[in-house]
């Protein structure tokens, strides 16, 4: 028979202390501020409030607290709130059992100090006065007491001054990736699986218990996803109501959305209450555990997101997509009814929500997605910016950088750190605008510049981009709040100019972008790759007018509801490409054949964005271009100068006459002054059509 070691626990209940300490980890600091107010005869605060979501710990603390208290000599009570009434009458019993309390007067305790720790708090707020103004009161000098629960102190903690300094607030937050992997060793998890389970998890202490429960009994847990039993634990942890059909909404909503706001839950719940139905929601959402404020609306714990997104994805796949439409739709019309600040926020909304498409290394450092944002350089940053790119590409490429500064200082924006220095540089150039010597003297521009010319070439009017320059301080093209930054940039840009074709981006190592570029149909051009001092920099590009944004944005919804990166999804009508002079001479054809729908229907403009961008409720291609004709044909009445042109384009081409000498009989007109007014005013209907061609709708013009 061995003989048991003097040091070896003596209880089932110092074992489980004894494994509680061993898995115990971080929380340094929660630890060391209780231990020093436990030793101390006056401590800095008589009450501790803690607070935190489900799962985030705060059980364990605690019990650790208990621990410390309990070695220390002091006179520990534990108190559930889960398993008492919420009344004055139940908590005095409880602490009973311990130590002595009187009907009123002060509570004594023998020598050693009194410790007393409530655990869910959250379900005593019904006498939450009661304890700061009776109970606290009555406990000896010294005494500490420990609130634990979900929600932060009501005001009332706050309201009264003579509180301040005897009351402290710990907000408890999720482990560090250090302390994570300390939590997963501790377990016995294997270390090559720790990375897998924090990025999971973030670090979340449930999250990390259940995963490793899961991995050291043999199962898996996705890179990607959540299993639905673990899904189900975790969901149960956060959400401690039975939400209703409505609220279930609002949850799958906030889980979905960068931040929700009351106007984004009245776009979503849209019925006839929308409005009230929305304002009680938001009033519900905010006051759940999980979930905290931002500037701009509220958001959920990062775990909580992931848990609420993953179980109705898996529970209600139709009802998780009618919600996201919901949400990007809401997002979509805000980016497009909104300039400057108020339009990055709309962009990094609506880029947020296509987070999880699955399978392509994300460069973005979602943690801080939508807290950075880019603005204009002004002049007093061209040494700072030029100086970035010249430490991380080179000299030659900063002089580069700094000839464009000269050319088009407006394509530089930056990102500045917490310092208000510079810490990023993104440079967006307008390669049209550019003079051909500007486009020589960078490689990189003389590059996309030949391959735009090479497939289907800038037309008159249209425009060519590049993002030439992507730097941050730090992370140079890795995940950091520059990167963060170009899809806004980019798409801020791409949204102003109505008349882009060919967009450009370039990078310095281009096969780690490949995939995750294709998410966004910015396909690599290995023709278009170039050097700058023995660097070499990859391309990839889009063009406009095939997939305007618009239907950019629906390919990535599809993409992300499939969970599919590779779905093309081609648009419905993507447009032809005419050069102007086939554009011409198609109008022209589409003149002699608008009373003829079989020979409309087969025009090439029917094929273009002319059509593309909203034809409306038209019946066909052939009404449609019809339509079109006939309303360029009319701009021509809205300047009196310009009638002779209007009627001569009308006795020819909308209610013809036989011949053309018939058609200059009827309008009194020689047939050389006829010829000269139909000639200028088919090219002023050409003018007009190519204008919208090429500029879109907006660009119309009499």
């Amino acid at each position: 028979m061995s003989t048991r070691r003097p040091s070896s626990p003596a209880t089932i209940g110092e074992v489980l202390s004894s494994h509680r300490q061993r898995r115990l980890v971080g929380r340094t600091a929660e630890l060391e501020l209780f231990r020093a107010a436990v030793l101390s005869e006056q401590p800095d605060f008589s009450v501790m409030h803690l607070h935190g979501p489900g799962g985030i710990g705060k059980t364990s603390l605690l019990e650790a607290f208990a621990d410390t208290a309990a070695s220390h000599g002091a006179t520990v009570i534990r108190l559930d709130a889960r398993e008492l009434v919420p009344s004055p009458s139940a908590i005095r019993d409880a602490m009973r059992r311990v130590v002595d309390v009187p009907p009123d007067g002060p509570i004594h305790v023998e020598e050693a100090p009194l410790v007393t720790l409530i655990d869910a708090y959250e379900r005593f707020a019904p006498i939450d006065d009661w304890i700061r103004e009776q109970l606290v009161p009555r406990l000896p000098v010294g005494a500490l007491m420990i609130l634990a629960g979900r929600a932060p102190p009501g005001p009332g903690w706050r309201a009264d001054p003579a509180w301040h300094d005897l009351f402290r607030v710990v907000s408890l937050r999720n482990l560090g990736p250090d302390e994570s992997r300390d939590y997963l060793v501790a377990c016995g998890v294997d270390p090559a699986l720790h990375d897998r389970l924090i990025a999971l998890t973030h670090g979340h202490p449930l999250g990390l218990s259940l995963c490793a429960d899961v991995v050291l009994r043999g199962g898996e847990v996705g890179e990607d996803t959540l299993r639905p039993d673990l899904v189900g634990d975790l969901l149960r942890s956060f959400v401690d109501v039975v939400p209703d059909d409505r609220q279930r909404i609002v949850l799958a909503a906030c889980a979905q959305t960068r931040v929700t706001t009351e106007a984004l839950l009245r776009e979503v719940l849209g019925n006839g209450d929308a409005a009230v139905e929305a304002h009680e929601a938001f009033l519900w959402l905010r006051e759940l555990s999980f979930i905290e404020a931002a500037p701009d609306g509220v958001f959920p714990h990062d775990l909580a997101r992931d848990v609420l997104d993953a179980d109705l994805r898996w529970r209600d796949a139709e009802e998780y997509a009618r919600i996201f439409r919901r949400v990007a739709g809401y997002a979509h019309e805000r980016l497009r009814g909104s300039l400057g600040r108020a339009q990055q926020r709309s962009i990094s909304d609506l880029k947020f929500l296509f987070r999880h498409i699955p399978g392509i290394l994300s460069p973005i450092d979602w943690e801080a997605w939508g807290q950075h944002h880019p603005e204009p350089a002004t002049p007093q940053d061209e040494a700072a910016v030029l100086d970035l790119i010249a430490t991380h590409e080179g000299d030659e490429a900063a002089g580069i950088a700094a000839g464009w500064w000269t050319a088009q200082p407006e394509g530089f924006s930056v990102v500045r750190g917490d310092d208000d220095r510079v810490r990023g540089v993104i440079c967006v150039l307008d390669l049209t605008a550019a003079g051909e010597s500007e486009r020589a003297a960078d490689p990189g521009a003389r590059a996309v510049w030949e391959h735009a010319h090479a497939h289907r070439p800038p037309r008159p009017g249209e425009v060519v981009t590049q993002t030439r320059f992507v730097v941050d301080r730090d992370a140079y093209q890795g995940p950091s709040p520059t990167l963060n930054a170009v899809p806004i940039v980019t798409l801020q840009r791409q949204l102003a100019a109505r008349n882009l074709a060919w967009d450009y981006l370039t990078m310095r190592d281009p096969d780690v972008w490949d995939g995750f570029f294709a998410l966004a149909d910015l396909h690599r051009v290995r023709e278009a790759d170039f050097e700058v001092a023995d660097r070499r920099f990859g391309v990839f590009a889009h063009d406009f007018r095939v997939r305007p944004v618009d239907d950019l944005i629906e390919l990535w919804i599809e993409r992300s509801l499939a969970q599919d990166p590779t779905l093309r999804a081609e648009p419905d009508r993507a447009p032809q490409v005419l050069s102007q002079a086939e554009f011409a001479d198609a109008v022209r054809q589409a003149l002699r054949d608008l009373t003829r729908p079989d020979l409309l229907a087969r025009n090439p403009l029917t094929g273009t964005r002319l059509l593309h961008e909203g034809s409306g409720e038209v019946a066909s291609d052939a009404a449609a271009l019809e339509s079109l004709v006939r309303r360029a044909v009319d701009a021509l009445r809205q300047h009196p100068r310009d009638d002779k042109l209007f009627q001569a384009v009308a006795r020819t081409y909308l209610d013809p006459a036989p011949t053309q000498e018939a058609a200059a009989a009827r309008l009194g007109l020689p047939f050389s002054t006829y010829r000269r007014h139909l000639t200028q005013g088919v090219e002023r209907v050409v003018a007009w059509l190519w204008d919208r061609e090429v500029y879109g709708a907006v660009g119309e013009q009499g």
